[in-house]
């Protein structure tokens, strides 16, 4: 993969729902299909700060907060597993359209906010999150969260096969347009803590075509990451041809 953009990703919550298989099948492409962990699906929301990033060799980066909703797919006779965007929500009107127009992903403008608490640096750190899309022309989503680790949590490597590395070590995204997508982008393996989150607001399902959620989430959190990304290539023709 040759680098194109390098980037680093900060506070980095997961925070995931079992869902039937059927269930989002329906939403998916033909090129792919729903990866399971012992049978279940799972839908992602997945708040964290986009920190700096720059085209390779550029001096200049650009920071917004971000969120996404997510699962995760593989291709038929693969077992390479990827994520799926059903959107991306990012503070950063050209952020917003570049990867639109180059990286085709699902990306819509929306006012956000990001905080830390004063002791984002120690015990207790939390983080506080808000987003509202900005456009009429779009459906509405707004999503607002206070999130972080748990208290005194460790911080490790998820084990080959758990549950933990099936739901955030996934190298490979898909997203649809015109045609089938896909892109790579490269990090060290996470270092995974348990986390915690609180929801105020989520109307990120139902802007998707899915049911809320009736239950809690399983949470993960991260500090951050270094990430570099790859050029995206087609791999196929969308249904919406």
């Amino acid at each position: 993969m040759t680098d194109l953009l390098t980037m680093q990703w900060r506070d980095v919550l997961f925070a995931h729902w079992r869902v039937d298989p059927e269930v989002v099948e329906k939403q998916l492409p033909s090129e792919v299909t729903v990866a399971t962990h012992n049978g279940d699906a799972f839908l992602g929301i997945v708040p964290f700060e986009m920190a700096d990033i720059r085209p390779r060799g550029s001096p200049i980066g650009r920071s917004f907060p971000e969120l996404n909703l997510r699962t995760y797919v593989r291709q038929p006779g693969s077992q390479t597993r990827g994520v799926y965007f059903f959107n991306l929500d990012a503070d950063d009107t050209i952020g917003v359209e570049i990867a639109r127009r180059g990286f085709k992903l699902p990306y819509y403008h929306a006012k956000m906010e990001l905080t830390r608490n004063a002791a984002s640096e120690g015990k207790n750190k939390t983080i506080h999150i808000t987003s509202k899309r900005t456009r009429d022309t779009v459906a509405p989503a707004r999503f607002e969260a206070t999130y972080g680790p748990v208290d005194g949590a460790n911080y490790v490597q998820p084990t080959t096969g758990s549950l933990t590395a099936f739901l955030t070590e996934n190298y490979q995204f898909y997203t649809d347009g015109r045609t089938l997508y896909r892109g790579t982008i490269r990090h060290s393996p996470w270092k995974i803590a348990e986390g915690h989150i609180t929801i105020k607001e989520n109307t990120l399902f139902t802007a998707n075509g899915f049911e809320p959620p009736s239950d809690g989430p399983i949470v993960h959190y991260a500090s951050d990451i270094d990430v570099t990304a790859g050029w995206i290539q087609s791999i196929g023709n969308s249904s919406e041809e």
